[in-house]
């Protein structure tokens, strides 16, 4: 198996099933060699199972690819620090991080338990941080032994973090959080030669086929835009050789749409030159926003 991504080790966490597992199979199918990374839980997040893992392994394996299964939660310190290692144990380097696993738990705010809140901030946020900082520390230092690295780190954001969602309260701020996380890993890490990107798939997948039903419905023929494998080859190319040039950016994704999302903006604005009266300030945001251009609707809203 031979493609972009030659001799290149990779980790995919979330591996087991869905856009992760769609990944995972690219990055094989590219001559890659893959680090399968899935907890192997329920659609509720119940339960624990290594089965999903290593049953994409044995895909890639068939395909006639190289792949281990590691089933560490990404969440937690040691369980993302032996993931890394993992890669490293088995093919001696690590060469790109593809961030995906998490679950949902959507409710509208005023009925969100703290719990809920709690369990999506940790999966998706800390899940990307985690893995991110114990990749990023062993690539800083590489490069400090060996000079610039040419590593990637692509994250998993959604339209939800981008637009927001209503009744995804804790799921699009943890998306929000993950490409504000882009931008900062992406100007910290590029002095070793680490570029870290971002991508807001639309696909179908456990998360998504129920709570968006109709739009996830497979066609009875024709090209099928939800499913999961359209979003793989964007990501096989960023974690290529050739997307170098590329970091600090968030790619939308959706069948066979490909565009880049542009984030917050320094926008119009005034300038008294003193101190403002609190009397004064309507005037003065009216003229913004009718400088401004009106924000994206809400996802739902």
């Amino acid at each position: 198996m031979s493609g972009i991504c030659d001799g290149r080790v990779v980790i995919v966490t979330g591996a087991g099933r869905g856009i992760g597992r769609e990944h995972a199979l690219e990055f094989a199918k590219q001559g890659a060699k893959v680090v399968v990374n899935d907890l192997g839980t329920g659609p509720g997040g119940d339960g624990r199972s290594g089965g999903p893992a290593l049953e994409v392994v044995e895909e890639i394996r068939d395909l006639g690819g190289r792949a281990v299964a590691n089933s560490d939660d990404v969440a937690d310190w040691e369980g993302a620090e032996r993931l890394v290692k993992v890669a490293l144990s088995a093919y001696g380097r690590l060469d790109v991080l593809v961030n995906n696993a998490g679950f949902l738990r959507d409710r509208m705010l005023v009925s969100m338990t703290e719990q809920e809140w709690d369990e999506v901030i940790r999966v998706h946020l800390k899940g990307h941080f985690l893995p991110l900082r114990h990749a990023g520390a062993h690539w800083r230092e590489r490069a400090k032994a060996d000079g610039p690295v040419d590593a990637r780190v692509i994250n998993t954001s959604s339209g939800a973090g981008l637009l927001g969602s209503v009744g995804q309260g804790n799921y699009a701020a943890a998306k929000a959080g993950i490409a504000a996380l882009t931008q900062v890993a992406a100007a910290e890490l590029g002095r070793y030669g680490v570029t870290v990107n971002a991508i807001a798939p639309a696909a179908r997948t456990r998360m998504t086929e129920e709570v968006f039903a109709a739009t996830m419905a497979r066609p009875e023929g024709g090209f099928d835009a939800m499913d999961p494998a359209n979003v793989a080859p964007l990501v096989a190319w960023l974690g290529s050789a050739a997307s170098a040039h590329v970091t600090g950016r968030v790619f939308e994704v959706e069948g066979g749409v490909v565009s880049l999302a542009d984030g917050w903006r320094h926008g119009p604005r005034v300038d008294r030159g003193a101190r403002w009266e609190p009397a004064e300030i309507g005037e003065a945001v009216a003229k913004l926003l009718s400088e401004a251009a009106d924000p994206e609707p809400v996802y739902g809203a």
